[in-house]
């Protein structure tokens, strides 16, 4: 019998000064059994980054031609892809033939950093790129099946937290 994904809902306030950005979104994340609390934050906080009213998740882990988050137009294009982890040049190539903008986040600082040694030199003909790692060890005990958070951004810091913890977490630009 497969294991079936954990539902976790979680209303995730968001007050973003660097781009002036408030707002409260409802969400429903489905967490695939392979899928670590820390990956989730990990999306959690990228969404936060990026809030805006088209942005969604999509199937994941569970789609290999869907990012983890996008923003699509009115007209059905990909404005921005969202991806985690340590890419092939194969799906950076696609993400970035078919969006307009291509994110990565990298969480796990000693297979990104081997990853990032690895590819770095191949990134530079791809301009709608940007990579960047987030730094955010201890902060998965967040996660939960329902959760209340708020997320603070100023000046590229981020500042997480819930009724009972609270978290400076940091994105380092590595490209873009």
């Amino acid at each position: 019998m497969a294991l079936s994904s954990t539902i976790n809902k979680v209303s995730l306030g968001i007050a973003d000064m660097d781009r002036h950005y408030y707002e409260t979104h409802e969400l429903t994340i489905a967490q695939h059994p392979s899928e670590t609390s820390a990956r989730v934050l990990i999306r959690l906080i990228a969404f936060a980054l990026n809030a805006h009213v088209n942005l969604q998740f999509t199937k994941g882990l569970s789609a290999d031609d869907e990012p983890e988050l996008w923003q699509k137009s009115l007209t059905d294009e990909i404005e921005l892809w969202v991806d985690f982890g340590q890419l092939d040049e194969k799906r950076i190539r696609k993400a970035c033939g078919r969006s307009r903008q291509v994110l990565i986040y990298t969480y796990h600082d000693r297979k990104a950093a081997v990853w990032w040694e690895q590819i770095a030199a191949k990134l530079d003909r791809y301009k709608n790129l940007s990579v960047s790692h987030i730094h955010a060890a201890g902060a998965e005990i967040l996660i939960n099946r329902n959760m209340q958070l708020q997320c603070n951004i100023q000046d590229g810091d981020i500042y997480i937290s819930d009724a009972d913890n609270a978290f400076d977490i940091s994105v380092e630009k590595k490209y873009g």
